[in-house]
């Protein structure tokens, strides 16, 4: 369980860290602009406007995890709804969503996503509303099987014969015993809208100034990197490191699950 580990160093770090940090995220200043690390109060420097890296770098990587978690709540319960449906309506109507679900498939994704930050404007919420609304379509697959495998087992048939309803039977019987294959694809879809926030946020049209991210802080990273290079090994790092193993804990959940 060394992921788990890692994992959990990374989390408690980005939650609690910055509260015992001399500096806020966004505080200068103006007497340590590109500081060393090690420069006084500053554990790795500052960057080109006098800003703490260290208190930037916890910062960014709560945000992009809030985003993550969040996206992939948002994607969890859309892709849940309309997989428990269709696999239980099945029939033309299970056809007819599942044909939509095709068609988003071969949408880019992307695109969609930057599209929607154009138009609508640049805000954290529809960050990851954007991102969850063309997450969830991998989940919709998934539950619609889970739940077509479920429905014909003889509790479910005896819940029927017994008079409950629909709602009742998916919401006390169905979900209830595929929660554990939802968890392990919330743990792999994690990751996957990590990086997309990243991406976003290293095109501009992700999280905004004074705000930041681990996409963001890559960005700037870049910038610098000639000047600077620790700017951008450390924000890569930890999202290398988050990625591994949000990824490995959502396959080995998963592989638990489908042995």
């Amino acid at each position: 369980m060394r992921a788990a580990a890692i994992l959990a160093v990374i989390l408690i770090a980005a939650v609690i860290g910055p509260w015992f940090l001399p500096w806020r995220f966004d505080a200068i200043d103006w007497s340590a602009v590109r500081a060393a690390p090690f420069s006084g109060s500053h554990i790795l420097g500052t960057d080109s406007v006098g800003r703490d890296q260290l208190a930037r770098l916890l910062t960014g990587t709560r945000v992009s995890l809030g985003i993550a978690g969040a996206a992939a709540l948002v994607a969890l319960i859309i892709g849940t709804f309309w997989g428990a449906v269709a696999g239980w309506c099945g029939g033309w109507i299970d056809a007819a969503m599942m044909r939509l679900v095709d068609a988003l498939y071969a949408l880019p994704f992307m695109f969609v996503v930057i599209l929607l930050m154009v138009v609508f404007g640049r805000s954290i919420l529809l960050v990851f509303l954007g991102i969850g609304a063309v997450e969830w379509l991998t989940t919709a697959r998934v539950v619609r099987a889970q739940v077509m495998a479920l429905k014909v087992r003889p509790f479910i048939l005896a819940s029927e014969a017994a008079g409950a309803s629909a709602p009742q039977i998916v919401a006390r019987h169905v979900l209830p015993n595929i929660f554990g294959v939802i968890l392990a694809y919330l743990l792999i879809t994690i990751p996957q809208v990590v990086m997309v926030e990243s991406f976003l946020s290293f095109l501009g049209l992700g999280v905004q100034e004074p705000l930041t991210s681990l996409g963001l802080l890559v960005k700037e990273g870049v910038d610098d990197m000639d000047i600077a290079p620790l700017a951008l090994i450390l924000p890569c790092g930890v999202l290398m490191m988050l990625l591994i193993c949000l990824t490995l804990l959502g396959e080995r959940l998963r592989g638990r699950l489908s042995a």
